[in-house]
């Protein structure tokens, strides 16, 4: 089973997690979030935010925040659902983080009208279309951003570099496959949150409990075979496992929140990924 699934299985998995929402929902809005202890630290602005401020580290700090969570969905896309090889795609990713600065796209986005993804998708199929009747390229090396950006391994994701016509999904697929896409990058950003977070306050175990337990994929894992892998009682594995998968909820909210363009966005957007309702 692929990391992905197993972290769907993982939000989904028990009734805590709409406990867990409330709470945060309740922290957000006293705006009393406890930065020490085992909490992550305070949200910083949206993307949405930032982009339109007059401090030139907050617009950069948008524009990494947003290629960090959409550049691999729209490399994929564009291999896909253009049919691209790697090297044209990795040129027309980088090129579209250019246009999103240089026409200043997100300072258009109206969250009112449409899903922020659903908007970037729309602008890459603009600009694609564009730069095939331009039929001019960047240079590739050309970044905008201090997101390193791993196309080596979005390819293997995608199974080769080698595409199939006949096996391209319609563009109605590609549509979810892209929302899909940006659901597992999302995903990954918050486990990485969490790993960084484990291995700064001394909680590396707790981390590499996690991965076994919740993301390896071994169906035939339990608690028992880590606390005796291990060498800790099973109370400590659950309280373990208790605390980075809560952890990990509130990492995958906060970066959520942080790329939604408003308030009532984001509350579409996490009862869509992660499937609760706002009260």
């Amino acid at each position: 089973m692929s990391a992905s699934r197993f972290l769907h299985r993982l939000l989904r998995r028990d009734g805590a997690f709409s406990k867990a929402i409330h709470e945060r929902r309740q922290e957000m809005s006293d705006d009393k979030f406890n930065q020490g202890g085992d909490r992550f630290p305070l949200t910083r602005w949206s993307v949405i935010d930032a982009a339109r401020s007059g401090d030139e580290i907050e617009r950069v700090r948008a524009m990494d925040t947003l290629c960090a969570a959409y550049w691999k969905p729209v490399y994929k896309y564009v291999r896909l659902r253009w049919n691209r090889q790697a090297e044209d795609a990795q040129d027309l990713t980088q090129g579209f983080f250019v246009q999103v600065i240089e026409r200043e796209l997100l300072g258009k986005f109206d969250p009112a009208k449409s899903r922020l993804r659903t908007y970037l998708r729309v602008c890459v199929d603009s600009f694609v279309m564009n730069e095939e009747k331009a039929a001019k390229r960047l240079k590739r090396g050309g970044n905008v951003s201090h997101v390193a950006l791993d196309f080596a391994g979005a390819e293997e994701e995608l199974g080769g570099a080698t595409m199939d016509p006949a096996a391209i999904p319609s563009p109605e697929s590609l549509e979810e496959f892209f929302e899909k896409e940006w659901v597992r990058g999302l995903f990954e950003l918050a486990v990485e949150d969490l790993r960084k977070y484990c291995e700064g306050n001394e909680r590396e175990r707790t981390f590499r409990l996690f991965e076994e337990y919740d993301l390896a994929g071994d169906e035939t894992i339990s608690y028992d075979k880590l606390a005796a892998e291990y060498g800790i009682p099973v109370t400590d594995v659950t309280n373990a496992l208790s605390w980075a998968r809560r952890e990990f909820r509130r990492g995958a909210l906060e970066r959520l929140r942080e790329i939604c363009g408003s308030e009532e966005e984001f509350q579409r957007e996490a009862r869509s990924v992660f499937g609760w309702e706002a009260k």
